[in-house]
This record gives structure tokens, C-alpha cells and sequence, in this order.
């Protein structure tokens, strides 16, 4: 059984751990580059503007915005996902904080974007909140998240461990990782929040591998819920749990590689009142 400990700490412990911040940035992060130009346009960001990057991880939305000319400010609770994004990206600044106590005056920003963070904080709800907040009127928050669909790496990995996983090694409760992907849970949170003019765009992200084990790689060492669902598993519920993501990769998209596995991802935006 996973240690008992609360999402928070899971998260903030997993993040904090070199190995898997590492993984992400090597691979993972490969889909998670595709999303960079649609939350880069969607929020608005332009030159001489000011841009916070929150839940920054190792800084690829933040280059992004630097190569607008935007003065960017990046964000993360994970130290060692920082260190990485400080030798990496030019041009920037970062900080370590929390995303649902963030370490910045009101209004104090022009454009806001969250890759992939809205999961990895216990209550979405009130980062929502706390972007509208460091936002002036008019500002603009785009955010990237996961999509729940049949054809995805994300769908493989998790519907195996679903079927294949010892049911005692279990995540502490949490949001899902796709919750706010549906408009129908996301526009209505972020109206609560003060944002209007409410859009939502499908990016075709996706992994190409040599290797059609790989997406149970990739989460299994990349990511802190598949590390903490994966990494535990008694040896033959991990080889099952493999041989059943490299099953779905195989008969969705192809017998010889490499191969093309979608990770699709939403981006969702709206303009501070």
C-alpha cells in the first residue's frame, strides 16, 4: 500500500524529487511542448507585457512567453523542477510558491498561463481564483490540461492499472487529472472565478516512440500519480500493467513503430472582469 499522506504532500513530495522531475523534462514533456503555442496565444501575452507562468515545472511555457518579449515571472512549488527551468531558460525569472497562496500583489500581471498544474493542486478552484486575482481587468489566463478520451497514452496507462494493479496501492483523494478539461466544470469555475469571454480549443499533442512500452515508462518515472500507482506494483502486476499499455498501443496504432500515440490536451482561457 502507498504511504498514507494527503494529495498535497504526494504531490509536493513527488515533484521535489530530481529523478522525476528529470524524466518529465527528457519525455514526458514531449507532449507537453504542444500545447506551448496555443497557451501562449490564448493569453494574450505580447511584448513589454508582464506574465506569470504558474506551476511553471521546467519552464517550456516560460520560454515561450520570453520569445513574445513578455517579462515573465515563472512559479512552482517543485524546487528541483525550478532548477532546471533556471539553467535552461534565459530571459525569465523565477520563484518558488504556491499556487493557491501566490507571493504577488493584486493586479500585478498581464497575462497568466498554468501548464498542466490545475492536477497537482489540491483545490483547482482557488488557483482559478488567485490568477484572477495577480490578473489587472482585461488580462487574460490560458490553461492546459489533459483530455479524457478513448485514444490517448493517458487512457492506456491508467485504464491497465485500473484492470492489472494490486487494488491495495491506491492514490489519496484528489482531483482528477482531466477535471477540468470538460467546459462543463471548467467555464462555470471560472466565471465563479471572474474571468468572462470563456474559450476552449483541442490540441493534437502526442508522443512519437520507438519503444510501445514507453507511455508506461513515461508515467511510471515521469510523472508523481502514475509513480505512485506504478512504482510500488509487485513485479507481475507491473509487467501486466506494461504488457497491456504496449497491447493498446500496438492495436490502435500499428504493429511496427514508430509510433504516433496521441496525448491530446484542452487549453482553456477567459479574460479577468
Amino acid at each position: 500500500m502507498t504511504d498514507p499522506m494527503d494529495f498535497a504532500t504526494l504531490e509536493r513530495q513527488g515533484w521535489a524529487e530530481e529523478d522525476t522531475a528529470a524524466s518529465y523534462a527528457r519525455d514526458f514533456a514531449r507532449a507537453s511542448e504542444m500545447a506551448v503555442p496555443a497557451l501562449v496565444a490564448e493569453c494574450a501575452a505580447r511584448r513589454d507585457r508582464t506574465a506569470l507562468d504558474l506551476c511553471c515545472g521546467h519552464g517550456i511555457v516560460a520560454r515561450g512567453l520570453v520569445a513574445l518579449g513578455a517579462e515573465v515571472t515563472g512559479c512552482d512549488f517543485s524546487p528541483a523542477m525550478l532548477r532546471i527551468a533556471r539553467s535552461s531558460v534565459l530571459g525569465a525569472r523565477f520563484v518558488e510558491g504556491d499556487a493557491m497562496a501566490l507571493p504577488f500583489e493584486d493586479a500585478s500581471f498581464d497575462a497568466v498561463t498554468i501548464g498542466f498544474g490545475m492536477p497537482r493542486v489540491p483545490d483547482p478552484s482557488t488557483v482559478m481564483a488567485e490568477a484572477r486575482r495577480v490578473l489587472k481587468p482585461g488580462g487574460r489566463l490560458a490553461y492546459s490540461v489533459w483530455e479524457d478520451t478513448e485514444l490517448s497514452a493517458m487512457t492506456y496507462v491508467f485504464a491497465a492499472i485500473m484492470q492489472h494493479g494490486a487494488p491495495d496501492i491506491e492514490l489519496p483523494p484528489g482531483p482528477g487529472a482531466t477535471d477540468y478539461a470538460d467546459p462543463k466544470r471548467a467555464f462555470p469555475a471560472m466565471e465563479t472565478a471572474g474571468f468572462c469571454d470563456l474559450r476552449c480549443l483541442t490540441v493534437a499533442s502526442e508522443w512519437q516512440i520507438d519503444d510501445p512500452a514507453a507511455p508506461f515508462n513515461f508515467f511510471k518515472d515521469g510523472t508523481v500519480r502514475g509513480g505512485a500507482l506504478l512504482r510500488p506494483q509487485p513485479d507481475a502486476n507491473k509487467d501486466a500493467i506494461r504488457a497491456a499499455v504496449v497491447s493498446k498501443v500496438v492495436a490502435n496504432h500499428g504493429t511496427d513503430g514508430p509510433w504516433k500515440v496521441p496525448m491530446p490536451s484542452i487549453v482553456i482561457s477567459g479574460k479577468a472582469k
